[in-house]
């Protein structure tokens, strides 16, 4: 174990002399970063469930319900940004916990909210803090970990979302009738206090310290995405990748649910236990995800994962037997989600210390912003055609994904951060 970890300091640029600090680090590095993300997907899941107790306490219009939604989201774009830049200044665990903080006092006073107006105000002050969570952890963990274990690393960050949501689909139904949605809410902020618990004791990674001064003076990070041609190749390429990988996720969890229901006749219990089981299979799908890039590159990988996407989308919009679409729609899943599992340590890879989360939460949220107009589209070519019509065309798009792969994307396995 001690060489393990022996290895693991050398490789991370970390003096080898204390290695049981070392791997404490690592793993409170992964941990904080993690649970940062879980409650991303926590919070989220919750206020989908509480809206209509929301409307109904405070007379909310089914418009004014969907804006709490859409600017938590705007908000999380929004400060994904912003705080991806600041954590490249002034340091991962710094930002960290201003984003923590931000979010933990905003949710908290989501819970005395009288109207629409103050409620607004705090989703969106809330999603702000939430927004630096991705992008930011990811950065902190591929810098704490070695070269030769980044992308699983990456991934246990990435399967935070998929473990907050599963955490508040079991909670919400329990506790919502029984504390209410400002309880809800309250709650909600226990998370963060884990996450602040966690990254209290942090400090920054060496690979920011060394690089802390050329980061200050290469203060526009967000000019460091395009600095040269091969830089920008690779910027576009990622924004595909997460662009792709959006459209597929929401276009598909978005309205499965409503097709299984409306067109096979599934019941809610049915249609319940199919999304549960289709998460099931796309958390499966991060966690392989990472430890095949690991092996054998992060391209091949990816071109797998893209190919095992277009054959399930294609094979489940022919189904109709409700067996065998339970368990396809959790192989499908792990496909068309488990590529999350990759783009931190692509992402870290791909650009200078001085640039690293700004890269993360940019090109990233580019890309959720692209891709959230999956469900608009699915929609639309449902009412065209058909629902299995719909869904079958979605393998065009990760087509799409696997020449972006092939002609944009670098291969980075092992590459040492700079």
């Amino acid at each position: 174990m001690e060489a393990n970890v022996s290895a693991s300091t050398a490789d991370a640029g970390i003096p080898a002399s204390h290695p049981a600090q070392t791997s404490a680090y690592a793993w409170k590095a992964l941990a904080g970063s993690t649970i940062g993300y879980a409650m991303d997907g926590f919070d989220l899941l919750i206020l989908g469930f509480m809206l209509p107790a929301i409307s109904a306490a405070l007379a909310l219009t089914p418009s004014q319900s969907g804006a709490l939604v859409t600017w938590t989201l705007i908000g999380a774009v929004a400060g994904g940004i912003v705080f991806g830049a600041l954590s490249d200044v002034y340091g991962r665990v710094r930002v960290l916990t201003w984003t923590i903080v931000l979010f933990a006092v905003f949710t908290g006073l989501c819970a005395f909210a009288q109207g629409f107006s103050d409620l607004l105000v705090y989703r969106t002050i809330a999603g702000i803090g939430l927004g630096g969570e991705f992008g930011i952890g990811m950065a902190l963990a591929a810098e704490a970990w070695p070269a030769h274990k980044r992308a699983r690393v990456s991934s246990y960050v990435a399967l935070g979302w998929q473990s907050g949501v599963l955490l508040a689909a079991l909670l919400t139904p329990m506790l919502l009738p029984v504390i209410g949605w400002r309880g809800m809410f309250v709650l909600g902020m226990a998370p963060a206090l884990v996450a602040w618990l966690v990254r209290n004791k942090l400090h920054e990674p060496e690979v920011f310290v060394r690089n802390r001064a050329a980061a200050r003076q290469k203060s526009n990070a967000f000019r460091l995405l395009v600095a040269d041609a091969r830089t920008t190749r690779t910027s576009v390429g990622i924004v595909v990748l997460c662009a792709v990988q959006n459209f597929g996720y929401y276009g598909i969890m978005i309205w499965l649910p409503t097709y299984l229901g409306k067109t096979l006749g599934f019941s809610l219990t049915k249609s319940a236990v199919w999304t549960s089981v289709t998460v099931l299979g796309m958390m499966a799908g991060i966690c392989v995800f990472g430890h095949l890039a690991d092996r054998i590159g992060r391209k091949p990988t990816f071109l797998i994962f893209q190919a095992g996407a277009v054959a399930m989308v294609l094979t489940y919009a022919r189904l109709t037997d409700p067996v065998t679409m339970l368990w396809a729609g959790a192989v499908m899943g792990m496909f068309v989600n488990g590529m999350i599992g990759g783009y931190g340590a692509l992402i870290s890879e791909a650009y200078p210390t001085a640039a690293r989360a700004t890269a993360q939460n940019v090109l990233f949220n580019i890309g959720r912003a692209i891709g959230g107009f999956g469900p608009v589209a699915i929609g639309s070519l449902a009412s065209a055609y058909s629902f299995p019509v719909a869904i079958a065309l979605l393998a065009g798009i990760y087509v799409l994904d696997m020449l972006a792969t092939f002609f944009l994307i670098p291969e980075l396995k092992g590459a040492e951060l700079d």
